[in-house]
């Protein structure tokens, strides 16, 4: 069966992604019928059971976990390897080796974004989703950025965790970047395609993985990466009541 993490699908026990969650886009290998609970699509089975409804929902969050899980303890690692080889750098500066001052620098800025990215990893978010323009979003995160917004985008979510999300993403896809959006189903399709070639970042963890875990888990979207110079955003669009 399929159950739902985040904001899309996950195969059991195969691992295979589909996204987003919709009853519209149902995944590949059916007929499925859909598993819900309390209102929400938690997963889709071939036949729907309460109790599968149950288990899918548990499994979702248990996946979920461990995803995050797995993102701290890489990016811990990496945080201390950076730690540690800025000590050695500033032992070896104060014995006698003042060329080494060079390094310092840059190594103390590695350290404070592998810092930001175990915490936006740690992080659970405090301010409730509302409504949140997408243009306004992006002219904070991308001040650089081509946009091609309808005016109409807005997205359900917590703004600050959008703009991680999108900051995150410039970073891994590098710019100069487009972006455009357009609706699918109840969702908005926020596609950042990047006209520069993408430069191999030295944590890779603080790429996909930490774009996907705030987009995923954190703001309950979904994260199309198939495309090698462009990534797609799904976020909840917003329907005000």
């Amino acid at each position: 069966m399929w159950v739902r993490v985040g904001g899309g699908m996950e195969s059991v026990p195969e691992h295979l992604r589909h996204g987003p969650a919709d009853l519209e886009f149902p995944p590949p290998g059916g007929p499925w019928e859909a598993l819900i609970l309390n209102g929400r699509l938690v997963g889709w089975a071939e036949r729907a059971r309460l109790r599968l409804a149950r288990q899918s929902a548990e499994l979702g969050r248990t996946l979920a976990d461990e995803q995050r899980g797995y993102l701290l303890g890489r990016l811990g690692h990496k945080l201390r390897s950076s730690v540690l080889a800025l000590q050695e750098s500033a032992r070896q500066a104060a014995f006698g080796r003042p060329d080494m001052l060079e390094d310092l620098f840059e190594q103390a800025q590695e350290v404070g974004r592998r810092a930001a990215a175990l915490e936006a990893t740690a992080i659970e978010p405090k301010d409730g989703a509302r409504g949140v323009v997408l243009g306004a979003v992006v002219n904070l995160a991308l001040p650089s950025a081509i946009s091609r917004l309808p005016g109409e985008a807005v997205v359900l979510g917590s703004e600050p965790l959008l703009v991680e999300a999108l900051t995150r993403a410039r970073d891994w896809l590098g710019e100069p970047l487009t972006v455009e959006a357009e609706p699918r189903g109840a969702w908005w399709k926020v596609s950042l395609t990047a006209s520069g070639g993408r430069k191999p970042l030295p944590v890779p963890e603080m790429g996909e993985p930490l774009v996907r875990l705030i987009v995923d888990v954190q703001l309950g979207g979904w994260l199309d990466a198939s495309a090698p110079d462009r990534a797609d955003l799904y976020l909840p669009s917003y329907r005000p009541r």
